[in-house]
């Protein structure tokens, strides 16, 4: 405990941590997403979007990892997307991986220990973003990071589908 409130003063005051082990960090992680991406950073140029991992308003290394959820010709598809670190702390540009044919939701995730934050990213016909969705919840007063249910992913896509 007398390692948290060290890190969390030498934080508050914008001074180097003297301790000797690592501050735990404390709290949920977070994701956004960047869309369209900025045409003018060789690292994300060619881009379809970039995660952004955060913890609190910090940019963050944590894992991102993620999966294209499609109905192609009414039959269920699921690939798992590679990402690559960009030029920032935290960021990471994700290539089209998944066909054009269909209809597709993108499941992204950032990892932060045990715990993980997820974007669902609804593409329209046009096989651009339509809608971002960050599920949360209320927790003691906080807004914290929901799990994503696949039965809601598959949901939307035989609605957006119409089937």
């Amino acid at each position: 405990m007398t390692r948290l409130l060290v890190g969390a003063l030498a934080a508050a005051l914008n001074i180097p941590n003297t301790v000797s082990s690592p501050v735990p960090v404390v709290g949920p992680p977070w994701i956004s997403i960047e869309y369209p991406v900025n045409p003018y950073d060789a690292a994300t140029k060619d881009a379809f979007l970039v995660v952004h991992a955060f913890h609190h308003g910090q940019a963050m290394a944590f894992p991102v990892s993620g999966t294209a959820e499609g109905l192609v010709n009414g039959e269920r598809r699921s690939i798992t997307l590679d990402f690559q670190k960009a030029s920032r702390t935290g960021e990471y540009a994700l290539r089209k991986q998944w066909p054009d044919q269909g209809t597709w939701t993108l499941v992204l995730k950032v990892l932060q220990g045990e715990d993980g934050v997820s974007a669902v990213v609804d593409l329209g016909a046009d096989g651009k973003v339509a809608r971002v969705n960050v599920p949360t919840r209320q927790e003691r007063g906080w807004i914290v990071p929901a799990k994503v249910v696949m039965a809601d992913i598959d949901a939307g896509l035989r609605t957006r589908a119409g089937k």
